[in-house]
């Protein structure tokens, strides 16, 4: 599990209610009712507006995998494919049926079926960067939903605070309430950006960097499918691999 999305929103959430209370505030008045509801819950009206209640719900589905998904370990799949190379090299195609059952990527196990069934390198190819395009056309649209809540979130919290501010007008006659009631009507904004910068747009940049991630690791299993399918070299085809691979960091490279 990559614990980077968890671990910067609690930060971030950490240093505003921490800042809060350095500066001798009470992170407690800013949890008040009315602002909070128009906030969170005209946020995700207006979002649902601009999509389809599919959308929606599939986009809330993905956010835990997003949250708790682990980097994609693209070097343990070049190791697969080329002991999957090697082994067709010797035995044949055909002997790497027994494989199939043993792969734990779903993408990779799909694509050697399919190459071992016997289906033509092209079309191999085609259909494996259909399946790719799909995804990342369906992770896109995750993301986009949740950078639209991150760009409607201010306008709804402003909303809130003209709603507040007209409110406070119509008060003017108790100055002693005046304070208060300013500061109330703040909040709807402050929840609105907040809302916007700290969950809704990290979120959208999360799942975006996870698709990526995630496509270019199939993408590296496309090539090494098509090589194992030909019959390649095994060592040129780890080293074929290797080369679409991001460089390691010095300092892993160096334990390696």
């Amino acid at each position: 599990m990559d614990p980077a999305g968890l671990i910067g929103i609690g930060v971030a959430f950490v240093a505003i209610f921490g800042a809060m209370f350095l500066e001798g505030g009470n992170p407690v008045s800013i949890l008040i009712p009315g602002p909070l509801l128009l906030v969170w819950l005209g946020t995700l009206g207006v979002g649902m507006a601009g999509h389809t209640v599919k959308d929606v719900i599939s986009s809330f589905k993905a956010v835990p995998a997003a949250l708790r998904s682990k980097r994609p370990d693209a070097s343990a799949t070049v190791d697969t494919v080329v002991g999957l190379a090697d082994r067709a090299r010797r035995e044949g195609l055909l002997a790497l049926e027994d494989a199939t059952r043993t792969i734990d990527d779903p993408f990779l196990r799909g694509g050697l079926q399919a190459a071992i069934d016997g289906t033509d390198p092209e079309d191999l190819r085609t259909i494996l960067e259909d399946k790719i395009a799909t995804k990342r056309t369906v992770d896109r649209m995750h993301a986009k939903y949740f950078a639209d809540m991150g760009g409607y979130a201010p306008t709804i919290g402003i909303i809130g605070t003209v709603i507040s501010l007209v409110h406070v007008l119509e008060n003017l006659a108790k100055p002693a309430e005046l304070g208060h009631s300013i500061a109330g009507a703040f909040v709807a904004t402050l929840w609105g950006i907040l809302s916007a910068n700290v969950v809704w747009l990290p979120l959208s940049s999360r799942i975006r960097r996870i698709s990526d991630l995630e496509c270019a690791a199939m993408e590296v299993t496309i090539e090494g499918l098509v090589a194992v399918q030909a019959g390649a070299n095994p060592r040129l085809v780890g080293e074929r691999l290797r080369s679409l691979l991001p460089p390691e960091p010095e300092s892993k490279a160096k334990a390696a």
